[in-house]
């Protein structure tokens, strides 16, 4: 890819992100993990970085419509009177958050690694 290792980051995150909205985190870290876990790695990227930062993006496709399990959930304990589309509304906050989260990993990677380091040398 052009752009080198950034790059390939940012598509594997973007493909991750995407694939949340219809399949399942399992589906995925059995599938995507696997097939571009070693290629990132042989690029030099932190492997706890990369397992973290892959970790917060499929948290995301528990908030994502319209398999989000966190939906169902949420679906499932309402009140008659909320729609579902409101849920799906609701949770677009959440969702902005986790994607800052991400971009803020991605530009400050110590606040991943740094807890690592301390504990383990």
């Amino acid at each position: 890819l052009p752009g080198g290792v950034f790059a390939a980051v940012l598509v594997v995150m973007l493909v991750i992100f995407v694939l949340g909205f219809i399949l399942d985190f399992i589906e995925i870290t059995f599938v995507v993990v696997p097939l571009v876990a070693p290629v990132l790695l042989a690029m030099g990227i932190d492997p706890i970085w990369l397992g973290i930062m892959i970790a917060v993006n499929l948290q995301t496709s528990f908030l994502t419509p319209p398999f989000g399990f966190a939906l169902f959930y949420l679906r499932g304990v309402a009140p008659e009177s909320v729609q579902t589309s409101d849920i799906y509304k609701g949770v677009m906050p959440f969702i902005i958050l986790q994607v800052m989260l991400l971009i803020g990993m991605a530009i400050w990677p110590s606040l991943v690694t740094w807890l690592p380091e301390v504990v383990y040398g």
